[in-house]
């Protein structure tokens, strides 16, 4: 049978070494626009709109392991006339909590996990309220927020062969 020495029971009890938890505490919508300047005739529209999309991700910290992720999106569909059909723009955030994370892990969690597990949610939101709205819903493909991160690193200067990465995100 194994011993703890005193030493490696004192580290334990104080946390050292503990598993890294991730819990989502909450998912919400803080908030929803959609705009349909030009009905009725944008519901008429003939040819297919140019429909142009602009995504973010935000993160700050909300004290005692808890970070807020936001997933901002903005999709505007414009008819071949160039008037707007609609705009809809959703900031769709989670809450999570982060225990024994490690500092370097901290904002690829944040920057890409995080909002790989709010997407889903936030695609089906913007897609009801298309539908809602009068227009065939609106179905986002899927992001690769980690793509999206290592290109946000390389423009700032930390590819990977840095070895560091900044903890705000």
């Amino acid at each position: 049978m194994n011993q703890l020495t005193p030493e490696a029971a004192e580290a334990l009890a104080n946390g050292a070494d503990a598993a890294p938890q991730v819990a989502i505490l909450a998912q919400y919508v803080k908030d929803l626009s959609f705009e349909n300047p030009n009905a009725p005739g944008s519901l008429q529209m003939q040819g297919q709109p140019r429909i142009d999309i602009n995504v973010n991700v935000n993160a700050r910290s909300g004290g005692d392991d808890m970070f807020e992720v936001e997933l901002k999106i903005d999709a505007t569909a414009k008819m071949p006339d160039d008037k707007t059909a609609f705009a809809v723009e959703l900031l769709y955030a989670g809450l999570f909590r982060l225990k024994d994370i490690p500092q370097e892990a901290l904002e690829p969690f944040l920057i890409v996990e995080a909002p790989r597990v709010l997407f889903p949610f936030a695609r089906r939101v913007i897609s009801d309220c298309t539908r809602d709205g009068g227009f065939p819903p609106l179905m986002l493909e899927p992001i690769d927020f980690g793509s999206l991160y290592l290109n946000q690193l390389e423009a700032r200067g930390e590819g990977l062969g840095s070895g560091e990465v900044a903890g705000n995100a």
